[in-house]
C-alpha cells in the first residue's frame, strides 16, 4: 500500500472495523498478546499488512485514546446538559475521547440527513451514544453493517430487539407522582402525556393508572390527555380539563417542559397553583426550580443514565454481551411548592 513518508497509516479503529473485531482485540494482536484466538489473530494480521498499519516501537508516545461519539438532537435543549456531563465524566474515567454532535432534524430523520454516519466512519469512532427520540430503520442497518457498537439513551420509542438502551423507570415515576397527589387528599386527578405513541410517555401514564387503580379511584377517559411536549399543546389540554363539569384538582404532567403552559391555562381561569389545583411534573429540569411556584416533579437521573450508557458501550466495544439489553434507573420524587391538599370546596 503506497503512502507518502509523512503518512501515519490507518488508525487501529479502522483496522478493527475491517477485520470485524473490537478495537481492544486489534490492539492485543498489535502488541503480541497471547489471549487472542488463532483465526482472529490471522484475520487481524492480514488486515494490518494489507492496510500498511505502522507498529510503533514501545518507546514511542502512546496512541491516542479510543474515540466515541455522543449524538444529541440539540445542544440547546434542557436535557442535553446533564446527558453531556454524565457521558463526559464516564468517558474521562474510561480513558476515552468523546466527540459531541448535534442534529437539527425533526421526527425520524436522524443524523444521516446531514452526512453524520460518513463523518463517524471517516474519523474511526469506536462507538456511539444516541440521545435521540429514535433512529430510522436504515440507520440501525447502517450501524450494524459497519459493526459500530451503540447504545440509546432515554429513547421515546422502543428500539429494535437486541439494541441496548438506558432509560428512567418511567412507570415507577408516574406511580410516585400520582401517589403523592393521592396522599395529599386529591381524588380527581388527571394526566397530560406528551407523545401518545411514545413508549416513554406510555410508561408514565401507565404508572398513573396503576396508582389510581390501587387507590380505587376512577379514571374518566376525559382525564387522560396528550399534548405534543410543547407549552402551547399543554395549555390547550389543560384548558380542556378545566372546562369539564368536574375538573381535576390535581394534574400529573409527563414532562416539565409542558408545565408553563399548564400554569398559564390555570391563571387564565383565575386559578392559583397550588391553592386551586396541584401540579406534578416529570424530569426535574432546571426550570422546575425557577418557575413560580417551584415545581414538584419526578427526577429522572439523566447524568447517571448517560454514564451507565457509556459503560455499556465500553463493554460492547470490548466484545462483551451486556447482562441486560434495557437498563432502567430509579426515579425520585422532588417535592416543592406546586402541590398541596385540595380545597374542601373543590372536593
Amino acid at each position: 500500500m503506497a503512502r507518502s513518508s509523512g503518512s501515519t497509516g490507518p488508525t487501529l479503529a479502522v483496522v478493527a472495523r475491517e477485520a470485524g473485531v473490537s478495537v481492544p482485540t486489534a490492539s492485543k494482536v498489535v502488541n503480541g498478546r497471547e489471549d487472542v484466538a488463532p483465526e482472529t489473530r490471522r484475520r487481524v494480521t492480514e488486515v494490518l499488512d494489507r492496510l500498511g498499519y505502522i507498529r510503533r516501537p514501545r518507546c514511542e508516545t502512546p496512541k491516542p485514546a479510543a474515540m466515541v461519539d455522543l449524538v444529541v438532537h440539540s445542544l440547546d435543549s434542557a436535557w442535553s446538559g446533564p446527558v453531556l456531563h454524565g457521558a463526559a465524566e464516564a468517558a474521562h474515567e474510561a480513558g476515552l475521547e468523546l466527540v459531541v454532535s448535534a442534529t437539527a432534524t425533526r421526527g425520524r430523520g436522524g443524523p444521516s440527513e446531514h452526512g453524520w454516519p460518513d463523518k463517524l466512519y471517516a474519523r474511526g469512532s469506536s462507538g456511539v451514544l444516541f440521545h435521540l427520540t429514535e433512529l430510522a430503520p436504515a440507520q440501525y442497518s447502517w450501524l450494524d453493517e459497519h459493526r459500530i457498537p451503540f447504545v440509546m439513551i432515554d429513547p421515546a420509542h422502543d428500539p429494535p430487539p437486541g439494541v441496548p438502551s438506558v432509560a428512567a423507570a418511567n412507570w415507577q415515576g408516574g406511580m410516585a407522582a400520582t401517589e403523592h397527589l393521592i396522599e395529599l387528599g386529591h381524588r380527581r386527578i388527571a394526566v397530560i402525556g406528551g407523545l401518545g405513541r411514545a413508549v416513554r410517555d406510555g410508561g408514565r401514564v401507565a404508572g398513573y393508572r396503576s396508582a389510581m387503580a390501587a387507590a380505587a379511584l376512577p379514571v374518566p377517559s376525559t382525564y387522560v390527555r396528550y399534548g405534543d411536549i410543547s407549552e402551547a399543546g399543554a395549555r390547550h389540554r389543560m384548558a380542556e380539563l378545566l372546562g369539564l363539569p368536574e375538573p381535576p384538582t390535581g394534574v400529573f404532567v409527563c414532562s416539565d417542559q409542558m408545565v408553563p403552559g399548564v400554569y398559564q391555562a390555570a391563571g387564565e381561569r383565575g386559578l392559583r397553583v397550588p391553592r386551586d389545583i396541584s401540579v406534578v411534573g416529570f424530569d426535574d429540569l432546571p426550570q422546575a426550580r425557577w418557575i413560580t411556584p417551584a415545581l414538584t416533579t419526578v427526577r429522572q437521573p439523566l447524568s447517571e443514565m448517560a454514564a451507565a450508557a457509556l459503560r455499556t458501550l465500553l463493554r460492547l466495544m470490548t466484545g462483551e454481551i451486556p447482562e441486560a439489553i434495557r437498563t432502567e434507573l430509579s426515579t425520585r420524587l422532588m417535592v416543592r411548592s406546586s402541590t398541596a391538599p385540595p380545597l374542601r370546596a373543590l372536593l
